[in-house]
């Protein structure tokens, strides 16, 4: 569903969701994310946006997401100085307004919230695995695919005496060769 983070390109994820054991018990209802003031703040996903405004002094944007079913899921971003009003259609990536500084639980960051109904969820499972793993992606080998210039047995290794060939082209020494 969600293709981006709503700040940034991978921020930090400064506290976690920690889901409360009771409606009203203590928790962390969301995911806080780096984000220095000023920092554009987008939407998760395609949706339509159901508040825009400030509660307790904090601005809130709440955009209900397309196609999720009945009651729809609903992400949350605060504090953000919202560029956006109650009704608009936004898309997936379209800036909602700006991160400010004023935080209600921690400095420089965007608390990320994500409900169905009156329930919470972890907001982090609407992005793809590839967008959560950290680093860059590396090359592994294939276990059992020959090496150029070997020929492979019916189970996949050299022929027996063979030397496997080095990444360079090079016939590989085995112990003892001198």
């Amino acid at each position: 569903m969600a293709r981006n983070w709503p700040v940034g390109t991978r921020p930090a994820v400064l506290r976690g969701w920690d889901p409360p054991a009771t409606p009203y018990g203590p928790g962390h209802r969301g995911v806080d994310l780096a984000a220095a003031d000023g920092a554009p703040v987008r939407a998760v996903a395609a949706g339509r946006v159901s508040f825009a405004g400030r509660v307790a002094g904090r601005g809130v944007v709440s955009v209900e997401l397309t196609g999720t079913g009945e009651p729809p899921l609903r992400t949350t971003y605060e504090p953000v100085r919202a560029t956006v009003h109650k009704g608009d259609r936004v898309a997936a990536g379209q800036v909602l307004g700006t991160a400010e500084a004023a935080g209600s639980h921690c400095t420089a960051c965007l608390h990320w919230g994500l409900l169905r109904g009156d329930t919470y969820l972890d907001p982090l499972t609407l992005l793809p695995p590839w967008l959560l793993n950290s680093g860059p992606s590396r090359l592994l080998p294939v276990l059992g695919v020959p090496l150029p210039g070997e020929r492979p047995t019916p189970e996949g290794h050299p022929e027996p005496g063979e030397r496997p060939v080095t990444r360079h082209g090079h016939a590989g020494r085995a112990a003892g060769d001198g």
